[in-house]
């Protein structure tokens, strides 16, 4: 497995234009005038300096990648991938209660600083996000990815936009599959988009409709699709009186690692969310879910042109669509 990493790794860039150009030939609203080395001319160090902050502020908390790779999930989901979710403000999308556990905005944030002070104006940070994701998975040991450049950042972001847009943990596959390729996403994109929870954490009332409360207070499983065992660890960890910012690992074994170890957890039904377990429960994904299981170099294979097309989504690239903030968390004063 270290050898065909290894490989892996070193993909030429033709293999990633190829990809991208395979990805806009359709008419789309993605896509757009992205192109790698968009900033070779007017900030050619971006990526670098975006790669540095990932990659201290992830040294220093194992828990970062996880993080920004579900606020990039957020982010694209709802309005495209414009960085509306970084906006703050009464009303906005990062007010919503689906938002209100999101973490990872300080990242962003710091390598926006880091940009204005040597390519002022330049970089978007909606850029800066889907650069911080890509380089948070390859820190955690997932695949390299040459990520297209050239977003603009939305001038809009609205709390009424979230709940209809993402994922909710209680969905059924037809709801998924609905809402992918509402996203111009696959049934394909979205098993392989759902190896993100190899990393990172949930709360316990992402999960704690798989239980029952009794009169006493006490838990008792009754989804059937998750493993017995790891329902009583799960109790253990998320007792009826737990606190609410109480969270959990996704992936039980090998928590802050990018690997197929989220497929192998779904064999043996400890999938965390009802929205994973029904991965490996329903035909139309379960031979998908155990060929990653059994292959992660497989897995790192589908990952690349499925986070492509995420971060893909619903780009803004004009002046009239977007622009470029000076601060993440605010729109430019006209």
């Amino acid at each position: 497995m270290e050898e065909r990493t290894l490989a892996f790794s070193s993909r030429p860039f033709v293999y990633y234009f190829l990809i991208l150009i395979s990805l806009c030939i359709a008419p789309s609203p993605s896509c757009g005038d992205l192109s790698f080395r968009f900033y070779s001319a007017s900030c050619p160090t971006a990526e670098f300096m975006v790669r540095n902050v990932v990659r201290t502020a992830s040294s220093r908390d194992p828990t970062i990648p996880g993080k920004l790779l579900r606020l990039l999930f957020h982010d694209c989901f709802v309005e495209g991938c414009d960085a509306s979710v970084l906006l703050q403000g009464n009303g906005t999308e990062r007010s919503d209660p689906a938002n209100t556990s999101l973490d990872g905005f300080s990242v962003v944030d710091s390598a926006k600083r880091v940009l204005e002070l040597f390519c002022p104006g330049t970089v978007s940070c909606a850029d800066i996000l889907a650069l911080a994701a890509r380089d948070a998975v390859e820190f955690a040991g997932g695949p390299v990815v040459q990520v297209p450049t050239g977003r603009r950042d939305g001038k809009v972001s609205s709390a009424s936009n979230v709940r209809p847009n993402i994922i909710d943990t209680s969905f059924t596959m037809d709801e998924m599959t609905k809402l992918f390729s509402s996203k111009g996403l696959s049934l394909d994109d979205l098993v392989t988009l759902s190896g993100a929870h190899t990393i990172g954490r949930a709360h316990c009332s992402a999960f704690s409709d798989r239980f029952q409360e009794d009169a006493k207070g006490k838990l008792t499983l009754i989804d059937a699709s998750l493993d017995n065992a790891y329902a009583d660890v799960l109790i253990k960890q998320c007792p009826a009186n737990a606190n609410p910012s109480t969270m959990v690992n996704n992936d039980p074994e090998t928590s802050f690692v990018f690997d197929n170890q989220y497929y192998k957890n779904l064999l043996v039904r400890k999938g965390l969310f009802q929205s994973d377990s029904v991965l490996f429960g329903d035909d139309r994904t379960r031979k998908q879910v155990k060929s990653f299981a059994n292959d992660q170099f497989s897995f790192f294979e589908s990952w690349i042109p499925s986070f492509l097309k995420l971060t893909s989504i619903g780009v803004k690239t004009t002046e009239d669509e977007g622009e470029i903030r000076a601060s993440c968390s605010s729109t430019n004063i006209a």
